[in-house]
């Protein structure tokens, strides 16, 4: 006969041990089968202007890097990401979620009024799949979202100017 004590500690192991080993398992192929690895990352794509005027653009798989400086002229240059400022751009969209954006956060009705507003288009691309997002800043959907969308898009340009400040020094 059991003590109370040990039908305690066994009823729970027979509860406990079996889920666990099932969010193990579970878990571990839902991390191991994600569709968006920093090993399987290969380029970001980030372009901004006035309207559908993206004249801002940053890719980085060439490096090239253009965008209109304080007095209106065109700067193009070479800028080079290195391997943890992709990291944080990739750990960046993940803690945003990303992946969860819709692909077109426009207002269609700013722009019927002749409103025109800073549009930005991200892109990750990966190896087995890829997401880009379309965001006017005068969206006007879930405010969750927008919040989002607004700080992705401050740490990309942060990224950017750190290593534009790297590469002049």
């Amino acid at each position: 006969m059991m003590s109370k004590s040990l039908k305690k500690i066994f009823l729970s192991l027979s509860i406990a041990l079996p889920f666990l080993i099932y969010c193990v398992y579970y878990y571990g192929m839902m991390i191991k089968n994600a569709p968006y690895k920093f090993s399987e990352f290969e380029y970001v794509v980030f372009q901004y202007g006035n309207g559908d005027s993206l004249v801002n653009k940053y890719d980085s798989r060439t490096g090239e890097y253009q965008y209109l400086n304080a007095h209106d002229s065109l700067v193009k240059k070479h800028l080079h990401l290195n391997n943890d400022d992709l990291l944080l751009l990739h750990r960046a969209a993940a803690d945003m979620g990303f992946w969860n954006f819709p692909a077109i956060e426009v207002n269609d009705s700013l722009k019927k009024k002749g409103v025109v507003s800073p549009h930005y288009f991200i892109e990750f691309s990966y190896k087995r799949k890829s997401k880009t997002v379309l965001y006017d800043a005068g969206f006007d959907g879930d405010p969750k979202l927008k919040d989002a969308n607004e700080e992705l898009i401050k740490q990309i340009q942060k990224v950017l100017g750190d290593a534009e400040g790297r590469e002049i020094k």
